[in-house]
């Protein structure tokens, strides 16, 4: 009896599999707030123990996770970072962005952020941390909502009505703070007015006591590539301080959108040196 060999192909719905269980895994110890044991991820990601347990082992010798020996619970490994590290790296956008954040920051004095639009929500790609006792506390490779947040309102108004609204839909709007954006139609006249503007104000939306300025940059085809913004406590980043924070804002994003290849229309650059 001649057996017939296995197609190469045969196997691939099962190690396609294979990784989309890997990848559940990975996003809920993403989302949890501490380290998760086996039995919290079984139900999670409904396969039976053995299953998982394996799972983790092959995982946990990529260093993507790592097990607490006394707990043995799990928690994110740092190969997961180097890996993020280097496709930052690779847009090519944080080292240009460092010299001009660093420059914001011995100006003002505050946390300065950049960040890219990710699946609808903003993803921190850098960050120059204020020396001040009383700072704002968000680390690079976190995410945020787009809707409540100076950085993430600054890459909406780049975007055209549809694609915001498709946004919107995926993530819903909730209210977190008194101040915080919570329907449609209200966060369409932000954006409009952030257009108008040139910078977004985050005045206390994305959490009590904290104030943020964010301006957009644009890459050489005209379209968003990123955004950077001053963040620190509204005692110290008063309503009178936001328009010239705004200003030199708008002026390092515009010299980076430059140095990636941007031009900017002649009508641009008339408001720009108007403002």
């Amino acid at each position: 009896m001649t057996r017939v060999p296995q197609s190469k192909t045969g196997d691939s719905p099962y190690k396609v599999q294979v990784l989309d269980r890997a990848l559940a895994a990975l996003a809920i110890l993403a989302k949890s707030s501490s380290d998760c044991s086996l039995a919290e991820l079984c139900p999670a990601l409904k396969l039976h123990k053995s299953t998982v347990h394996r799972l983790m082992m092959v995982l946990e010798q990529h260093r993507l996770v790592v097990k607490n020996p006394d707990t043995g619970r799990y928690r994110l490994g740092l190969r997961l970072f180097e890996l993020g590290s280097r496709a930052i790296d690779g847009l090519d956008l944080r080292g240009r962005a460092r010299p001009y954040l660093d420059r914001l920051q011995d100006e003002f004095g505050e946390t300065v952020f950049f960040c890219i639009l990710d699946e609808g929500q903003v993803f921190y790609v850098e960050k120059v941390e204020s020396q001040r006792s009383v700072r704002t506390a968000c680390s690079v490779g976190s995410r945020a909502p787009a809707y409540c947040t100076a950085v993430g309102k600054a890459m909406l108004a780049e975007l055209p009505d549809l694609e915001v609204s498709q946004i919107v839909r995926r993530w819903g709007l909730k209210a977190v703070t008194p101040n915080t954006i919570a329907t449609a139609g209200e966060l369409k006249a932000e954006l409009q007015a952030v257009r108008a503007r040139g910078y977004a104000i985050d005045d206390e939306e994305k959490e009590e006591g904290l104030r943020c300025v964010g301006a957009a940059v644009r890459s050489h085809s005209g379209k968003l590539a990123a955004a950077m913004s001053i963040s620190g406590p509204a005692f110290r980043m008063t309503k009178e301080r936001v328009p010239e924070i705004g200003r030199a804002l708008m002026e390092a994003a515009s010299k980076l959108s430059s140095e990636l290849g941007y031009q900017a229309a002649p009508a641009e650059l008339l408001e720009s040196a108007a403002n």
